[in-house]
């Protein structure tokens, strides 16, 4: 018998008390017993968000909630700015060529954080600019953006702020309303601690504003759809069939984040990141990111002299052990622990347990429980 992990940056660890929600009796999606537990979910969810704004639910994974925040917001023509550190920020450009708009692309080098200062710069030289596209936690590159600073910046200006909190949101610090973000987007499988195939959006009334004037073609991710069926009668609704037990599994992941409280979770959180990042230092490895580390995912560069595929296929194959690769441009360069959602003390440590031992039996000069140790009086700091 193989006991298996999963330490990726997502999909993560559910809960028993989450799993096993799924397995009850479905109940139709549009009885008022189903749709009052949607009432009570997007309750929780301002919650989780800390907004006061409406939120949306997709069934659909974080790039659906990603497109939605593109095709409702521009127009074929428009004017935006993106603002990337890796893989997913780049994804912005993407989905906003698809609908044609005219991006303006603000690439840091990955590894580091964006720099607000940039941000300003190019709102002031370039007021045309409608939306502005970033990422809080850039699951690629384990780096965390300062989108309090950024939107303090971006409120000054016309322009709407709209942020990928997909690996971030229930991880990391994050206060929507308070810092100035118009438009959230998550999906469920992270933070969140649900299997994948919901998604997210938050969205205030400046970006409400300026869904109203987007002409590019929508249908299933059409704000206006979406709202239309929330506000319509006094139970919430959507326009299509809800993912019902998705939602039931979320009503009881939002419960045990309730009962931690938002404040203790990005505590963990935290904590659970300063022990990855001291484990795996004390083995002698580098961290990826130059500055502003997540405090989701930990990013780490691949020793000289070893084959990153082979590192992370030995681990879940012999291990039973899931991390995550590098993807794009630094695929087979790094490899990513995921601390995040149903994660806790133990979990870091098997975690650098298994790369010490992966790396010792690879042949790489490492001394067996250094990480692990560092890890520990790391995680016994009050």
């Amino acid at each position: 018998m193989k006991k298996r992990y999963i330490m990726s940056p997502g999909p993560t660890e559910i809960p028993a008390e989450v799993l096993v929600e799924a397995a009850k009796p479905i109940i139709h999606h549009r009885t008022p017993q189903y749709r009052n537990v949607l009432a009570e979910v997007l309750e929780g969810l301002k919650y989780v968000f800390q907004t006061k704004n409406d939120i949306l639910i997709f069934p659909s994974a974080g790039t659906g909630a990603m497109e939605s925040a593109v095709c409702n917001l521009v127009s074929p023509g428009d004017k935006v700015l993106v603002a990337s550190v890796g893989n997913f920020g780049e994804r912005w450009v993407k989905i906003a060529k698809a609908y044609g708009a005219n991006v303006e692309h603000l690439a840091f080098q990955w590894g580091y954080s964006v720099d607000p200062a940039k941000i300003e710069e190019k709102l002031k030289s370039m007021p045309e600019i409608s939306v502005v596209y970033t990422t809080l936690s850039e699951t690629s590159t384990g780096v965390e953006n300062d989108i309090k600073a950024i939107g303090k910046i971006v409120q000054k200006y016309n322009a709407v702020l709209v942020v990928d909190a997909v690996s971030g949101m229930a991880a990391v610090e994050f206060k929507t309303d308070e810092w100035n973000v118009d438009v959230v987007v998550v999906g469920s499988q992270k933070g969140l601690m649900l299997p994948p195939g919901l998604s997210f959006v938050s969205l205030s009334n400046k970006a409400l504003e300026l869904a109203k004037k987007s002409v590019s073609p929508k249908f299933y991710f059409s704000y206006e759809s979406a709202l239309k069926s929330l506000k319509a009668e006094k139970l919430p609704d959507t326009p299509y069939t809800s993912a019902v037990s998705l939602i039931m599994q979320l009503k009881e992941a939002i419960k045990l984040i309730r009962d931690e409280g938002i404040e203790n979770i990005w505590k963990r959180h935290s904590k659970l990141a300063s022990a990855t990042r001291a484990g795996i230092q004390a083995l002698g490895l580098k961290l990826f990111p130059i500055d502003s580390y997540s405090n989701a995912v930990t990013a780490i560069n691949v020793p000289d002299g070893i084959d990153g595929s082979i590192f992370t296929k030995k681990i879940r194959d012999e291990y039973g052990i899931t991390l995550a690769g590098g993807q794009g441009q630094i695929k087979g360069k790094i490899f990513r622990i995921g601390h995040l959602g149903y994660a806790d003390t133990f979990d870091v440590i098997i975690a650098i347990s298994a790369v010490e031992m992966a790396l010792y039996e690879l042949g790489y000069p490492v001394e067996l429980g250094a990480g692990v140790k560092a890890a520990e009086k790391e995680l016994l700091k009050k």
